[in-house]
């Protein structure tokens, strides 16, 4: 997603009125942004923490700023100043970062996201974009531009069938309908399941919703979601994240505060490294069990209701 990413940034965002920084990462990537930005395109080197109190600074003298790196060089490891310099002082500070959940793949967990947004979204002022889909990045770079607070952009990689026609842009979209299970799916996974589940009969086809900003407090469900929890046979949460903090936790939060009885729910969610072993997105997806050939093979056996009760 980061050459979309590049293209929104340049459509959207005024380099007279902006400072874009990275942590030395990008190549092959930002330099449309750091052709167009000049001056004020910055690369901070592989110092992060001074990266993040500097886009802090700047940003207190009016400035917009962009921080781009490797989602954990972006979140976790300049985590105190994000909490103390940009989230306690509610600047509008706009995080990116790449390759969210396992998109780093055999790089290990060092490169890894799979606490991302959870960890960011328990500081004050915090919203998440988790897009899906390349096509999301046009809308929601303006959208976090309209957010009058610091800010956190997952990005990862577009899995949606190429003659799959994608609904217009919202934070709650519905993908697909049947009688199947009700889906939330939190990020790009919600691509590889319509794949997997778009040839199912309308009896087993769920439907599918994708979710693209968090916290749920900002971005609740729309109407027609909470009118088929009703009816529906269960309601599962997935993401590339863990459980701890993670979409599913928040999904089950506002499902039992508004007093909803689904008949069964299930959390679908990254299990960090079960075997100590790493591999591909792929592999620690299926290792996690939320690959989407896993939950295609779920609604096939008729395991919908596994797990009964709203847990993880």
């Amino acid at each position: 997603m980061r050459k979309p990413f590049v293209g929104a940034v340049l459509k959207h965002v005024k380099p007279e009125a902006s400072v874009f920084m990275t942590g030395d990462l990008g190549f092959m990537a930002l330099e449309p942004v750091r052709d167009a930005f000049g001056e004020r395109f910055i690369n901070a080197g592989v110092a992060e923490q001074n990266m993040i109190s500097v886009a802090a600074g700047l940003a207190k003298t009016g400035l917009e700023v962009w921080v781009y790196s490797i989602a954990p060089f972006c979140y976790a490891r300049p985590f105190e100043q994000i909490r103390n310099d940009v989230c306690l002082h509610r600047l509008p500070v706009h995080l990116v970062g790449n390759g969210g959940g396992y998109g780093y793949g055999v790089m290990g967990s060092t490169h890894h996201a799979i606490e991302d947004y959870g960890v960011l979204l328990t500081l004050q002022g915090m919203k998440a974009f988790v897009p899906s889909f390349d096509a999301d990045l046009d809308k929601i770079v303006a959208r976090m531009r309209q957010w009058d607070g610091p800010s956190y952009l997952r990005l990862g990689r577009d899995e949606l069938p190429s003659d799959f026609v994608l609904p217009a842009y919202q934070p709650w979209r519905r993908l697909t309908t049947g009688a199947g299970p009700l889906i939330a799916v939190a990020g790009p996974l919600a691509g590889s399941i319509v794949r997997e589940v778009n040839d199912l009969e309308d009896a087993l086809r769920p439907e599918l919703w994708v979710v693209s900003e968090l916290p749920l407090e900002a971005c609740p469900p729309p109407v027609e979601f909470a009118i088929r929890l009703e009816s529906s046979p269960a309601l599962w949460a997935v993401e590339e994240h863990v459980a701890q903090g993670g979409f599913g936790r928040m999904l089950s939060a506002w499902v039992l505060e508004r007093g909803y009885r689904p008949k069964s729910f299930r959390h679908w969610h990254a299990k960090g490294y079960p075997s100590g072993i790493y591999g591909s997105q792929e592999f620690h997806r299926t290792e996690s069990g939320i690959s989407a050939a896993k939950i295609r093979q779920a609604i096939l056996e008729g395991n919908i209701d596994r797990g009964a009760g709203i847990a993880s």
